[in-house]
């Protein structure tokens, strides 16, 4: 039994992730109702992501601050420059994708229980508050400004400590490190169980109606994520950005996919930044931070929908608008996280700005709630991909710099 351990352990653990979706989409075709029972390792591996990440950010973030030295420099404002271009470039093509491809939807009911935010300053004041939020609680409900804000708060206050008390907290940091390594591992069997509660269910069958929106949504993200944000990566790098990207994808996509959490796969991608070297007082910040503002994916969803509903009801969008609308959704996308529900309830913040009433915008959020089985993994995808990859290209491209002087 041990052997037969250590060598599924041998394999690499995107080869294992692989074999668990093969299996599990074997079961849900074939004995889908004697193999029920699989769909719960999706649940408790979500569970566990979702229950170890908000420790291991409040650690990990504060751990990092502690112990940092004075002098030694982080690359915080260049990926946050990154971030905002990601988004607002995700933003541009959702909405030129949707001019040269214009579609129309089959409005629908049933997002009337759901409440928007009525603008963008309540966006706003819901990001603030989240900011100030009691330390408890904003463990217990996951709100990761808040986590960032009080680890933040803590490191800084905790940098003149004794360096007993900073080892203390360092071992910490290392154990839960640990725990992540553990549950990571189980990715192979949860993502079968993911995959086969999705097709038993026969999830997909609701998204045929809606197929020329879906292929619109998924085909901007996909654009994203292999033209633009490599293009991205090669302005500021200089090198051929494809190995990095095809990376990232790899092994951080395929996880957020199945997940469709940012939150869940910070681990994930904190991982992956271990094992890309990156300097741990930059990535320990930075990829928290990027499950929260970094959200090309919502910036696509919400300017794409947007526009197929002016399209559906006959507006016409001037190129000033299309503008304006480009820059509300990188800004809605990266307030999503601060809302209940995510990209899709800014929607109606979008469409307010084309005069569509908020009745229509709803059955829009409705539609969105449809076909979110594919259109949220990807967009979770690209989100939390993103983060790892401009984190490392904040990394490379400083490297870069300091080469002639070395």
């Amino acid at each position: 039994m041990k052997n037969m351990i250590h060598m599924w352990n041998q394999i690499s653990l995107v080869v294992r992730i692989i074999i668990g979706i093969i299996i599990g989409v074997i079961l849900a075709l074939t004995i889908p109702e004697a193999a029920s029972w699989i769909s719960i390792l999706g649940s408790l591996f979500v569970g566990a992501l979702k229950a170890v990440a908000p420790i291991l950010v409040l650690i990990l973030v504060m751990h990092a601050i502690s112990s940092h030295k004075s002098g030694k420099k982080t690359n915080m404002k260049s990926i946050l420059g990154l971030y905002a271009i990601g988004t607002l470039s995700a933003g541009a093509v959702g909405v030129i994708a949707s001019f040269l491809f214009p579609v129309t939807l089959k409005l629908t009911t049933g997002a009337e229980e759901i409440s928007p935010p009525e603008g963008v300053l309540e966006v706003i004041r819901t990001l603030l508050f989240n900011l100030i939020s009691n330390p408890i609680d904003a463990i217990v409900n996951a709100n990761y400004l808040g986590i960032l804000t009080w680890a933040i708060v803590l490191g800084f206050a905790l940098k003149n400590a004794a360096d007993s008390t900073k080892t203390m907290i360092g071992n910490f940091s290392d154990a839960i490190t640990k725990i992540v390594k553990w549950v990571i591992d189980l990715a192979p069997f949860g993502i079968m169980g993911l995959v086969f509660d999705a097709i038993s269910k026969n999830g997909l069958s609701a998204l045929k109606e809606y197929g020329q929106l879906l292929i619109l949504l998924l085909g901007c993200m996909f654009f994203v994520a292999l033209i633009v944000n490599p293009i991205i990566t090669f302005v500021f790098t200089r090198k051929n950005p494809y190995p990095l990207v095809l990376k990232t994808l790899k092994e951080s996509a395929i996880t957020a996919f199945f997940t469709r959490s940012s939150a869940a796969n910070i681990p994930v991608n904190l991982t992956l930044c271990k094992k890309l070297g990156l300097d741990e007082d930059t990535y320990s910040v930075s990829i928290p931070l990027g499950a929260t503002i970094n959200m090309a994916g919502a910036s696509v969803t919400i300017s794409v929908l947007t526009l197929a509903a002016a399209n559906t009801l006959g507006i016409e969008v001037d190129i000033w608008t299309a503008t304006i609308l480009m820059f509300l959704s990188a800004v809605s996308a990266a307030g999503a996280s601060g809302v209940a529900g995510g990209s899709l309830l800014l929607i109606p913040l979008a469409c307010s700005l084309l005069g569509i009433s908020n009745d229509i915008a709803m059955q829009v959020v409705a539609v969105g709630f449809i076909i979110s089985v594919l259109q949220d993994s990807c967009e979770t995808a690209l989100n939390s991909s993103s983060d790892v990859l401009f984190t490392a290209t904040a990394d490379i491209a400083k490297k870069r710099k300091k080469g002639p002087i070395a």
